[in-house]
């Protein structure tokens, strides 16, 4: 077994959501201590890291909660950036992979920067029969969303391989489902992506989405 690769003093974007390895995140940034580290890291080519919160909000307003992180998340990307007005920066960003933080501690202007362990990539596992129904639904989800232009950041046609990979189906149907919050984190945080989608399946069989195993 290989040590796990440990990134110092990555910053951190806390957010009221989760990002998953493959997903794409568009955010709208007009907060001093975020415009200048997306700036650092375009500059860079350098990621960032996207942690769930646990408590506190995302935009900083006097006598508010504390921000407590989840102890993981996913390096995000910078993929479009689009900084033309001013104090606002919209950006994309793709999620890669996932890591634990092993300590953070907050700048003196209000930007979290951690040390963090980088996580092992899903393994990619062919999905089993009874749960291909499940990929087909989320094919046919994205076809839906691509056709209405109602969700840009999955208007991309998916693989076939990415069909048939139990991590990629189990993480977009994970970020599209209305999902409580630490219900996503801890599917992201599992290890065993077969798993994942089983779980996935389930909210979907509950939901009467993708129940149905008939060709």
């Amino acid at each position: 077994m290989t040590d796990s690769i440990t990134l110092h003093s990555l910053p951190l974007f806390p957010l009221g959501t989760v990002l998953f390895p493959g997903g794409l995140l568009s955010l709208r940034v007009f907060e001093v201590r975020y415009l200048d580290m997306i700036r650092k890291c375009q500059a860079a080519k350098a990621p960032f890291g996207v942690v769930a919160l646990q408590a506190g909000q995302e935009v900083r307003k006097p006598g508010a909660q504390p921000e407590q992180l989840h102890p993981e998340g996913v390096l995000a990307q910078l993929v479009q950036l689009d900084s033309s007005q001013p104090g606002l920066m919209q950006l994309q960003c793709r999620g890669e992979q996932r890591f634990h933080i092993a300590s953070s501690w907050q700048l003196s202007h209000g930007l979290w920067v951690a040390d963090v362990q980088l996580l092992a990539d899903d393994p990619q596992v062919a999905i089993p029969d009874h749960l291909r129904s499940v990929a087909r639904a989320l094919a046919q989800v994205l076809q839906q969303l691509r056709a209405r232009a109602q969700d840009p950041d999955h208007s991309q046609q998916p693989t076939p391989q990415q069909l048939d990979d139990c991590a990629w189906v189990a993480n977009r149907w994970a970020e599209l489902l209305p999902l409580p919050i630490l219900v996503k984190q801890q599917l992201m945080t599992l290890d065993n992506p077969l798993l994942r989608l089983e779980l996935v399946a389930d909210v979907l069989e509950k939901s009467g989405i993708g129940a149905s195993d008939e060709d």
